[in-house]
Order: structure tokens, then C-alpha cells, then sequence
């Protein structure tokens, strides 16, 4: 409305009863009768109906045609709909495509309390509003699939273009993919079925040896390994070591080799058979160093560990590392729940069993009665025995159950996140073609992840306890948004 000539002060701007007034908003306009307007007095627009001075009209509105008597205000206009319907019906509805936080600033500026917001909105937009993660959980997997699935997929090609700059990178960068990526290709589909079958034969000649069915004796009558489990062992140890050697050959940064957690593991699952090898050396040199025979039974234990190499073939156990990894805080809160719940009642089973149960009659003993039951194992070994007892284990077992769900749920949600993410991710991976050179990134939707980082920021921007001038911040972000 810049250059329009504006009536002198008092000239007239005081609206009759029954004249209506025309209502500009970026660009939509609207006439709206001073009836309408006056049931909601304490809004913007029927606080226009009281001014009688250009300074008062432009202390509510952004700039006033007194020609064509036009009120303008530089506001979103796609949001203006939603403020006439509630001048029409007198309640408030919120969309779900809406942004919480600049719906919520544009009624603010427009005097319209949160009150009026309709009952069947009403739930849903303080939920929203007071913890942006609690939406629509098909919509945040979404976004954070494509946030997250876009950042490691740019470190996945930053990784493959070292081989670039270095000798034999074209070589390199097949075996890398073949063996880093177990869909990439028909070769590397067969070596992860051939790496999962040792893992598993490895494992099960470990469980095998333990029994006494398959035990062999020396002729000093003491136990040894079975030739054909120790033919199995030898040869997945063989199958381990070609594994990560190859890996490390190859790997594009050699110095952060060992920096990514699978590794760790393909070092972890041989270390103790060479590890054995040495200290049975240094025992049959050295017989006065006997006792480190000890040490090398309990290494050839940590074989288990070998079961979490199929984390490198298995997108569920993968999304399963991430979980536990990014839910501390759950799992901390899931701790503190049972630490309270059986301080509480094996204080309560201690009081009303001690004399009535030799098994309940010290508290310690009734932190193991209360732990079982919380986490409804209940082993049996330790019962109450009197009605108050008994009432008090019904009242642990059903705190218990209560106890364990909250938390897991939300364990649970982020294990779909990272389950989604990880799919998309192994997709992305899979429709990579290095076979010209890296040529560009595969298609991402950089809106849906330029979105989120600006939904995290209203977000942060939200929960800060004062805010600067607010009237021009709903349509900046409207615009961001839009």
C-alpha cells in the first residue's frame, strides 16, 4: 500500500454499527460487517472498529487506504481463511498440514485466544505444540529417514571418491562395495551368505564342544577338542581373518578404520583365538606360567562375540545397534522406573513378610523377589505367603508391567525409525553405478530435508522463554514453509 495518501488524523476512521470494512491481507481481501467483528471484542479487528486516529488504526494494522477505506495488513493470506471461519462460527480448526507453531503466532496476532479452538482440535494441537516429536509417527519417520539416510549416504560417496586419488581405485572401489555392502552386487550376495554360514557353523561347534556327548579324552585322561570341531574352528578363523584383511586393503580411509563399529567386531571375534594361541605358546615354554591357562578358557568364551558379525548382514540388528545407541535416555528412565519400584516394594514385602517367610525375611533378599516380579520373569523361587503379601506382589507385578511398557514404547518407535532409515539407506547404496566414475548423488529430497531443519529450528526457537517482536515473524516462517 506504499504511496496511497492517507487521511488526515481523526478523519473519520470510526466505524458505524452496521458498515462494514474492507479487509486487505497480502493481497486477499475481504469486507466483513462490524457485527461480525464486534462478538469477539477483544481481536484485532473489532479493536479496529474503536479507532479514531491514523495513529490508532496503524498501531493494528500495517498501513490504511483512507480513499477506499482499506485496512492492510502484511500477513500470510493462505492462513486468513482459518481467522474469517472463526469470526463466522465462533471456533477455531487446526489442519493437519498445518505448522503448529506459525498457526499458533498467527491467531496470537490476531487477539484470537486458544480457547476457541473446536474440541475436536483442541488435543491434538496442544500435543503437537508442546513437544513437536509427538506427531504423526508416519510423518517423522519420513522426515528423519530422509534427513538422516541423506547425511549418511553423502559420507558413503565422500568415502567413495578417496579411490579417485589413489593407485588400482577403480579395483579397490568394486572390492569395497562387494564386500561393505552385501546386496551390491551377485558376488558380494555370496560372500555374505558364505560369512553368515561360517558365523553360524563357528558357533555351533563352540555349543557342540561344551557337550559331553561330543567330548573326546587325551591319553592323560583329560578333555580335549574334537579334530573335526577344531577343523571347523580353524577354518572360520581363516574365513575371519581373509574377512577384515581384505577390508582394511581396501578401505578408502585406513586411518578411521577401525573408528566404525563393525570392524571393531571383525577384530574382536579373532583376537581371542590368537590371543590363545600366544599364552598356550608362552605356557608350554614357560610350565611355571600355568595359570595362564586359565586366561585362554575364558578367551576362547568371548567366541560368542562372533554372533554379532551378522550385524553386517542383517538391517535388523543394525537398527537395533542405532536404537540402543540414540536411546540412552529411555533406557536410563526404564532403569530409574525399576530402581524406584523395587526399592519401593521390597521395602513393603520386607515389612509384611519377614515373619511369615525365611526367604523375604532381609531386604536384600527381597530386591531379587521384587526385581523378578517387576519385570514379570517370576522364577517362582521366592514367594510371599500371607494375604497382605500376596496383595502387595499383585500390586509390584502390575506396577511392573506399567513400568516396562512407558519406556519401551518409545524404544520402540525409534527402532521403526532406524529400521526405515536403514532400508532406504541399503537402497540408495544398492542403485549406486561407480562404473564411469561418480557423477552425481542419487535423486534426495532436498525440500523434505530442508523442511526439517527448519522445523528443528522453530522448534528450538519455541521453547525459548522471551521472544523478540513477534507481529512479522508468522509470515517469514509461512514463507520459509511454504
Amino acid at each position: 500500500m506504499t504511496g496511497h495518501v492517507l487521511g488526515e488524523p481523526g478523519g473519520g476512521a470510526h466505524m458505524e454499527d452496521n458498515a462494514a470494512i474492507c479487509i486487505n491481507v497480502g493481497g486477499f481481501k475481504k469486507r466483513l460487517p462490524s457485527d461480525t467483528l464486534s462478538r469477539f471484542p477483544e481481536t484485532r479487528l473489532a479493536r479496529l472498529l474503536h479507532c479514531r486516529s491514523k495513529e490508532s488504526i496503524l498501531e493494528l494494522c500495517d498501513d490504511y487506504d483512507d480513499t477506499e477505506k482499506e485496512f492492510y495488513f502484511d500477513r500470510n493470506p493462505a492462513l486468513f481463511p482459518y481467522v474469517l471461519n472463526f469470526y463466522n462460527t465462533g471456533r477455531l480448526h487446526v489442519m493437519a498440514e498445518l505448522c503448529i507453531f506459525s498457526f499458533s503466532q498467527e491467531i496470537e496476532y490476531w487477539g484470537i485466544n486458544e480457547f476457541f479452538i473446536d474440541s475436536c482440535c483442541s488435543s491434538t494441537y496442544h500435543c503437537r505444540k508442546m513437544d513437536p516429536d509427538r506427531e504423526d509417527w508416519d510423518e517423522r519417520s519420513d522426515e528423519g529417514s530422509t534427513t538422516s539416510s541423506f547425511d549418511e549416504l553423502l559420507e558413503f560417496y565422500n568415502d567413495a571418491t578417496k579411490f579417485d586419488k589413489q593407485l588400482l581405485g577403480s579395483a579397490r572401489r568394486r572390492v569395497w562395495l562387494m564386500l561393505d555392502n552385501p546386496g551390491y552386487s551377485v558376488a558380494s550376495r555370496i560372500i555374505s551368505i558364505l560369512s553368515i554360514l561360517v558365523v553360524l557353523g563357528s558357533i555351533a561347534t563352540m555349543c557342540m564342544n561344551s557337550m559331553s556327548e561330543f567330548s573326546l579324552l587325551d591319553n592323560e585322561g583329560r578333555p580335549t577338542e574334537d579334530p573335526r570341531f577344531e577343523t571347523v574352528e580353524h577354518f572360520g578363523i581363516g574365513w575371519f581373518t581373509l574377512e577384515l584383511v581384505a577390508r582394511f586393503i581396501v578401505a578408502p580411509d585406513l586411518l578411521h578404520f577401525f573408528e566404525h563399529p563393525l570392524n571393531v567386531i571383525d577384530l574382536v571375534s579373532i583376537l581371542p583365538f590368537y590371543l590363545t594361541l600366544i599364552i598356550n605358546l608362552v605356557v608350554e615354554s614357560s610350565p611355571a606360567l600355568a595359570n595362564l591357562g586359565r586366561v585362554a578358557q575364558v578367551l576362547r568364551l568371548m567366541r560368542i562375540f562372533r554372533i554379532l558379525k551378522l550385524a553386517r548382514h542383517s538391517t535388523g540388528l543394525r537398527s537395533l545397534g542405532a536404537t540402543l545407541r540414540n536411546s540412552y535416555k529411555e533406557v536410563g528412565l526404564l532403569l530409574l522406573y525399576l530402581a524406584v519400584g523395587v526399592s519401593f516394594f521390597s521395602v513393603m514385602a520386607y515389612t509384611v513378610e519377614k515373619e511369615d517367610s525365611e526367604d523375604l525375611s532381609t531386604i536384600p533378599a527381597c530386591w531379587w523377589w521384587a526385581t523378578v516380579s517387576m519385570t514379570t520373569v517370576g522364577y517362582g523361587d521366592v514367594v510371599p505367603v500371607s494375604i497382605a503379601g500376596k496383595l502387595t506382589a499383585s500390586a509390584c507385578i502390575l506396577a511392573g508391567i506399567l513400568v516396562v511398557v512407558l519406556p519401551i514404547t518409545l524404544i520402540f518407535n525409534k527402532f521403526s525409525l532406524f529400521y526405515k532409515r536403514q532400508k532406504q539407506l541399503e537402497i540408495a547404496m544398492r542403485s549406486c553405478d561407480f562404473d564411469e566414475g561418480i557423477k552425481e548423488l542419487p535423486s534426495v529430497n532436498l525440500r523434505n530435508y530442508y523442511a526439517h531443519k527448519v522445523k528443528s529450528l522453530m522448534a528450538s526457537l519455541s521453547n525459548m522463554t522471551h521472544f523478540p517482536s513477534t507481529d512479522r515473524l508468522p509470515l517469514c516462517t509461512s514463507k520459509c514453509i511454504g
